[in-house]
């Protein structure tokens, strides 16, 4: 035990002396300045693309206010940067998503990042989609033509594999067209508006993060694509006020056990004809209530599709003839004390008849190599060579396979939870090593060929930095974020505590040296808490870190822990909150925050408040309703009760409504408003089309009839992040104003 508070004191010593040699600000830190256009550091580059020939990247570079912006490309050898679109004509093919005055559509273009333009097969032109109208621009003349003349929008628009046709979904149906012009086929025919033939939905974007719904054929014969059904799912009225008579938008939004959009995958000739559906399951199975999150082709003439059963704890690989429509199911992924992820990390390697596959079997996110019989893919199961990486980390996610080698390229956080680093290992298992230098957070963006990667690094005090690289670690930079040395930001000191059962529970503490010893500080605690994201990471975090840095300086003390449920951490770590909600995470924060006071006695126990947003504004009233140890919080677009959330993500962690009533009846933080401890700024938009404002309205009339007094701060046609630099000012001064009035 003396020896323990030893080294506690000999960390707090370090701490402090970190403290004291962090240089004083030259520039004041405010909230305007943080929430303004292009922010401290400036716009990181946006839309980066590889061209079809590999030999370089594009990206495009816009300035503070995001309306002026030229598309550049940079050498992938050599490094060297030369301008492709200038910023006249790429503000009309690619106009800034700041000039939108819809935040939904905003919102989309942003969250699921839509992409403004692509490469052409030939690498010497390039599609851009302004206002979904299609416009080929020759890089070599520097001039731009329209190939579509409807006036509806044309989505998500791909060349075949000769890059001579177009396909792209207009209206709901798939189309094709000559990159001439001079022909056009619209390939599926359907009127009703229920039905959506290679579209996305709502919930198949943001909980599966499906991005496309149809493929060619690598002959270009073919293409493939995903019907989903939405004549049963229930729909939630978004509404506009702003007009003198409000305007109601009916979206499509399947809540925790309500009917899922019906989803079935056809094929068809890309010169148009009879459309053929794929029957995958037996016919003793269910059909209309699994999900079908990727699918793709293997080879010219044979689909593989992943089916994802409604618990979401079985996930089957088929392997489907595309000419007889016959299927088998090569493989089943089975977790039936957790669930089965759905990730992009399925990879096919064709010329050897393998594929790559991520799996939680042994404990741990790792890859496994596959085999099939390439001649006859139906022939037989899947036969599992080896797992390719072991040990106790979790792999991020494949990059990228360099087939000439046999080298897999991959992020993990071998290193530490709250890093992100890239891999690479040999197909055998051998050889395993990391290629990114630098300790922090790397988001590469490799090449097809696993050559060259373009690296967006940045660590908690570093914010993000961009570079050309090659896996053996040369690296040239062309980007670098404005510094924010002038600021003074505060280190940030890394912290471990231990849960309950042991576990090692990673946070962050955030403060100021300059108060005197005697003075007691008081403490914020920013939560999030949910399997959507860590919040102690080494990474460059922007907005609320910066918002937090600035508490500091006021004064304030913050403090962040990675409770069980978080990512980036095992199987068991992960998988502790199914079936229940808040307890488990509670109990870990509580368990924390015991041990930071007890080692930090400048720290006020009797002033700690907490703030979170989305899942982290849940945690914030499931906190306050089911302890009485924070004086003061701020919920941020919470849900309020997981009726409310949509079916794949909440039944992934809490199972069917039906099947386990209590789990949701517990987890309502209606019910317990009356238990309600601290004062509450509750804050939401009203156009949000994730969270829903339903739940913070339900949660208001709950807190009037317990009698209950609370701030509520409604945000007008604002979506789930609040966006746009007046209404975060105005919403963060909000949040500061609560503190320094309910803990000063």
């Amino acid at each position: 035990m003396r020896c323990l508070w030893s080294l506690i004191l000999l960390s707090l010593l370090s701490f402090a002396h970190a403290q004291t040699q962090t240089p004083r600000p030259n520039k004041q830190l405010t909230i305007e300045a943080i929430f303004s256009p292009g922010g401290i550091t400036g716009r990181a580059p946006e839309a980066i693309r590889w061209s079809p020939d590999q030999t370089r990247f594009s990206y495009i570079l816009r300035d503070d206010s995001g309306e002026h912006g030229e598309l550049w490309s940079v050498d992938a050898t050599i490094g060297e940067k030369k301008l492709l679109v200038t910023a006249d004509r790429l503000a009309l093919l690619a106009p800034s998503v700041e000039k939108l005055k819809d935040d939904r559509e905003k919102d989309r273009i942003t969250r699921y990042h839509v992409a403004p333009y692509q490469w052409a097969r030939d690498s010497k032109h390039l599609l851009f989609a302004p206002h979904g109208q299609l416009w080929l621009y020759d890089l070599a003349t520097g001039t731009a033509v329209q190939i579509s003349a409807a006036p509806e929008p044309s989505r998500d628009p791909k060349f075949s594999p000769d890059g001579k046709t177009l396909a792209y979904v207009r209206e709901h149906n798939l189309y094709v067209q000559s990159v001439a012009g001079n022909s056009l086929k619209q390939l599926t025919k359907d009127k009703d508006l229920n039905l959506l033939n290679g579209e996305v939905d709502w919930v198949y974007a943001e909980e599966l993060s499906v991005r496309s719904n149809y493929f060619w054929s690598p002959d270009g014969r073919k293409i493939a694509f995903l019907q989903m059904d939405e004549t049963h799912v229930p729909t939630y009225p978004i509404t506009d006020w702003m007009p003198v008579h409000p305007k109601v938008d009916e979206e499509k939004y399947p809540k925790a056990g309500d009917s899922n959009p019906v989803v079935r995958l056809g094929i068809v000739d890309s010169s148009g004809g009879k459309l053929k559906w794929l029957s995958l399951r037996a016919k003793s199975e269910d059909e209309k209530d699994i999900y079908i999150p990727r699918f793709g082709w293997l080879d010219p003439n044979t689909l593989w599709a992943e089916i994802l059963n409604r618990t979401q704890d079985q996930m089957d690989l088929y392997f489907v003839d595309a000419g007889s429509g016959k299927s088998r199911k090569v493989l089943t992924e089975s977790i039936p004390d957790g669930w089965v992820n759905v990730n992009d990390d399925f990879t096919v390697l064709a010329s050897k008849g393998q594929f790559l596959w991520t799996s939680w079997r042994d404990g741990h996110n790792h890859i496994y190599l596959y085999s099939y019989d390439r001649q006859s893919p139906l022939s037989s199961e899947a036969k599992l060579e080896r797992q390719v990486t072991s040990g106790d980390f979790e792999t991020l996610g494949v990059q990228a396979v360099n087939q000439a080698s046999d080298i897999v390229y991959f992020n993990c956080n071998k290193d530490d939870p709250r890093q992100q680093q890239i891999y690479s290992v040999k197909l055998d298992g051998t050889g395993l090593q990391r290629v990114s230098r630098e300790d922090g957070f790397h988001d590469p963006t490799f090449d097809d060929n696993g050559k060259h990667y373009v690296d967006n690094y940045s660590s908690q005090l570093l914010p993000p930095r961009f570079s050309a690289c090659d896996p053996h670690g040369t690296c040239r930079s062309f980007f670098e974020s404005r510094s924010v040395d002038e600021f003074g930001l505060f280190p940030i000191k890394q912290m471990e505590f231990k849960a309950e059962d042991g576990t090692i529970l990673y946070g962050y503490l955030l403060r100021s040296s300059s108060a005197p010893a005697e003075t007691k500080v008081p403490l914020i605690v920013y939560i999030y808490g949910g399997p959507a994201g860590q919040t102690v990471t080494d990474k460059w975090a922007d907005d609320e870190r910066l918002f937090h840095q600035l508490l500091a300086q006021h004064g304030f003390a913050i403090f962040s822990v990675d409770n069980h449920g978080t990512p980036g951490r095992d199987r068991k770590f992960q998988t502790a909150i199914r079936h229940q909600y808040g307890a488990i995470e509670l109990r870990d924060q509580l368990s924390a925050l015991d041990q930071l006071l007890a080692a930090n006695p400048q720290l006020d126990p009797q002033r700690v408040a907490i703030w979170g947003w989305s899942n982290g504004g849940s945690m914030t009233l499931y906190s306050l309703t089911h302890s009485d140890r924070f004086r003061a919080g701020v919920s941020v677009a919470p849900v309020t009760d997981w009726h409310n959330y949509d079916s794949i993500y909440t039944e992934r962690y809490l199972g069917l409504p039906a099947q386990n009533p209590k789990v949701y009846s517990d987890s309502s933080m209606t019910k317990v408003a009356n238990k309600l401890h601290g004062a509450l700024l509750l804050a939401h938009g009203t156009e949000d089309d994730n969270v829903h404002f339903q739940n913070s309205i339900q949660m208001t009339d709950a807190l009037i009839r317990a009698g209950k007094q609370f701030r509520f701060m409604p945000y007008p046609n604002k979506t789930h992040g609040i966006e746009g630099p007046e209404y975060r000012t105005h919403l963060f001064h909000m949040i500061e104003d609560h503190f320094e009035h309910e803990l000063k």
